[in-house]
């Protein structure tokens, strides 16, 4: 008989907690909504981003499209005006094969940060964003015919680009980003972590 009564009191505070929980989700869902664009992005959240495309050219000696990849991590740290300011970093990579023999590859791979504005225009899911990014890159050239020729150096990097989100749930949506920074257009996935 005592064992139904703790039972009966574990799961009577269970269902206490589940409905309490999800009045604070219904109420936080109206008070955003209130407050203006349903923003995945807010002060306070954290998103990484995934993608692939065609990799931004350096030096401008590459052949053929450069391949390129990049993964950022953005932190919302400021609320600036409807939108809001993150700070956060990224790293990637662009590749080059080509020249008159195949012969020629170029690469580089860069650490950077970078920060952007985010906003939402009333439209839930949806994140738009422009940005600017800086840090180094470590570029690599190679000729591979006759006569062999390597060439190493560390560079410095800027870039700006503009994108959008789609969040299709809460923490899962799909990104596509254009400008010049390690990448030229990528599309990829983009995860919200806080």
């Amino acid at each position: 008989m005592r064992k139904s009564f703790i039972l009966l009191g574990i799961t009577v505070s269970l269902l206490l907690a589940i409905q309490t929980d999800l009045s604070a989700q219904a109420r936080r869902r109206t008070t955003n909504t209130a407050k203006g664009p349903a923003a995945p992005v807010r002060v306070g959240s954290v998103t990484l981003n995934l993608g692939l495309g065609v990799g931004s050219e350096y030096h401008g000696d590459y052949y053929q499209s450069p391949f390129g990849m990049k993964a950022a991590v953005e932190w919302g740290l400021w609320q600036a005006g409807p939108g809001t300011i993150t700070l956060g970093a990224e790293a990637g990579a662009t590749f080059s094969n080509g020249g008159y023999y195949d012969d020629y590859h170029s690469r580089t791979a860069i650490i950077a940060m970078r920060s952007a504005w985010h906003y939402g225009w009333k439209v839930r899911g949806l994140d738009t964003y422009a940005g600017l990014s800086a840090g180094m890159g470590f570029h690599h050239r190679a000729y591979r015919n006759v006569n062999k020729y390597d060439n190493n150096e560390v560079i410095g990097v800027v870039g700006a680009f503009i994108g959008a989100s789609y969040f299709v749930a809460p923490r899962f949506g799909f990104n596509a980003e254009a400008g010049y920074d390690i990448t030229s257009f990528q599309v990829g996935v983009v995860f919200k972590l806080k």
